[in-house]
C-alpha cells in the first residue's frame, strides 16, 4: 500500500470495479491457512470480507457525476450480458512489492473485464482519469506492507513460504461489483454501489 505506482491518499474514496467471492470460502481456503505468513510485523493482513480482485481503479468518486456513474453501470451491464462466468485458479501466495499476493490464472478472462471497464470509464468521462492499473493481472492480496519502524523481512517470508503446505484454490467469477473504496494506510474498505452479473 505504501508503494503504489499512483497517488491514492488515505481516506479518499475512489471508484473501483472488483471481482468478489464468498468470504467464508476465502477465510477457509486462503486466510486461515496462511495466518503464520500474513500476521507478521510490518504487514496488515486482509480479512476475508475485504479480500478482492481489483479489475479497475478509477478516479475519485467525488469527481464523477451521478449521471456518469449510472451510465458507466448501464454500459458495463449491457456488455456483460455476453460474457459468461469463468473460473480463476488462485495459486499459492507470492511475496510481492506491496504485500502478499495470490496470483490467479488464466489472466485473459479477467483482463477482458479490465479492458471493458477501463474503456467504458474513459468513454463516459472523456478520459479524465489515468488507466489503472497500467498493466493488468488478476490476484487477491492477503496482506499489505505498511509504513512503520518494523518492516516485513521478504527473505524470511520466502523461507517460511517454501516450507508451508498449500494447494491452488479455484473460485468462480460470476459478477462485477462497483464500489467506492478507500484506505487508512493499513486496511482497504469500501461502500458497495452496484453488481453487474456475467450472464452469457
Amino acid at each position: 500500500m505504501e508503494q503504489h505506482e499512483y497517488p491514492w491518499p488515505a481516506g479518499r474514496a475512489d471508484l473501483h470495479w472488483h471481482l468478489l467471492f464468498d468470504p467464508q470460502v476465502l477465510d477457509e481456503a486462503l486466510v486461515r491457512p496462511y495466518r503464520e505468513l500474513t500476521h507478521r510485523p510490518g504487514l496488515a493482513p486482509v480479512a476475508a470480507r475485504w479480500m478482492h480482485t481489483t479489475v479497475m481503479h478509477g478516479g475519485p468518486v467525488a469527481a464523477y457525476t451521478s449521471t456518469e456513474i449510472d451510465t458507466i453501470v448501464d454500459r458495463v451491464r449491457a456488455a456483460c450480458e455476453s460474457i459468461a462466468p469463468f473460473d480463476l485458479v488462485f495459486d499459492r501466495p507470492t511475496i510481492g512489492t506491496v504485500g502478499i499476493e495470490f496470483p490467479a490464472r488464466p489472466g485473459a478472462p479477467a483482463r477482458h473485464l479490465w479492458e471493458l471497464t477501463t474503456r467504458v470509464d474513459a468513454e463516459v468521462t472523456a478520459a479524465r482519469f489515468p488507466l489503472l492499473p497500467s498493466a493488468y493481472y488478476p490476484h487477491l492480496t492477503g496482506a499489505y506492507g505498511v509504513a512503520g519502524p518494523q518492516r516485513a523481512d521478504r527473505r524470511e517470508m520466502k523461507v517460511l513460504l517454501s516450507d508451508h503446505p498449500g494447494e491452488p484454490v479455484t473460485l468462480r467469477a460470476q459478477k462485477l461489483s462497483l464500489v467506492a473504496q478507500w484506505h487508512d494506510r493499513r486496511h482497504i474498505t469500501w461502500e458497495h454501489l452496484a453488481d453487474v452479473p456475467l450472464s452469457a
